[in-house]
């Protein structure tokens, strides 16, 4: 089946043999996701990348993939070439094992995001949760069960990817959803809107009173723009769904007659 690319995955990858890039193969091939954030507020992948290129012999934490709002960057074999191990969480953890057989070391792909005032955290996590979508596409997983957070497996000692989330106004639970959603839409697989969002046959008119964009496909930010109204334009609704994106903590969207979505966050 067909995936869509909507993004270039960039292979930058760091000298091997080293510290944190010996070139062992994943030895049971990829088994699940573990997602991150960086902890450095403001730092791009390039930063991130380059950094770990100039300490690659000072110690071996490392990460398959970063993602900022300009690109996604590998510096660890995962999609562009066969899956080598990275070091990204701790062995003495035994969570990973517990869920999914593996350690997280030897079978799972670590993906950073990047987050801060200084990076477009709408366009970061778009690119974050297409590349996570991919990687499961690529490798036969399941999106709804293959993707765990860091802080899930090391809850004492770590707390990514929820810390950068919620500075880009998101939540885990938000990306475990968001994660399947695109990965549904990629393969061009058509949700059930009553099932899949809580789509109702409620219809009204309400008024923007913001610039709003309205959005083809899905109630979520990271649906292509159909459309955009100034502030104080009529628009009337066929639907109400419950269980959109979470903006601002307010899942409700509201979809007209054609399908596409918007925010009832900007309307009144």
């Amino acid at each position: 089946m067909n995936f869509e690319m909507k993004y270039l995955v960039t292979p930058r990858y760091l000298t091997k043999p080293s510290k944190r890039r010996s070139g062992q193969r994943m030895d049971p091939g990829v088994k699940f996701i573990v997602v991150h954030d960086t902890g450095n507020p403001n730092s791009s992948a390039s930063a991130n990348v380059r950094y770990y290129e100039n300490s690659r012999n000072e110690m071996s934490a490392s990460a398959h993939l970063f993602v900022d709002d300009r690109e996604i960057l590998e510096c660890i074999p995962a999609l562009t070439a066969p899956p080598e191990k990275a070091w990204h969480v701790l062995y003495s953890v035994q969570t990973d094992n517990q869920l999914f057989g593996y350690d997280a070391n030897n079978a799972a792909i670590g993906v950073e995001y990047c987050y801060g005032d200084r990076i477009d955290a709408d366009e970061a996590y778009r690119k974050y949760v297409w590349v996570i979508a991919y990687a499961c596409h690529k490798y036969g997983l399941d999106p709804a069960k293959s993707v765990v957070g860091h802080f899930f497996l090391d809850p004492r000692r770590k707390s990514d990817p929820v810390t950068g989330l919620a500075h880009s106004r998101r939540t885990y639970e938000q990306l475990l959803r968001d994660v399947v959603s695109e990965y549904r839409a990629c393969r061009n697989e058509i949700p059930d809107p009553a099932a899949e969002w809580g789509r109702e046959n409620v219809s009204g008119t309400v008024t923007a009173t913001v610039k709003l964009n309205l959005r083809r496909g899905a109630p979520s930010t990271r649906a292509p723009v159909h459309q955009s109204v100034p502030a104080g334009t009529k628009l009337d609704y066929a639907f109400l769904v419950r269980k959109g994106e979470a903006v601002n903590g307010n899942r409700v969207w509201y979809a007209d007659a054609a399908g596409n979505y918007f925010w009832s966050g900007g309307v009144r």
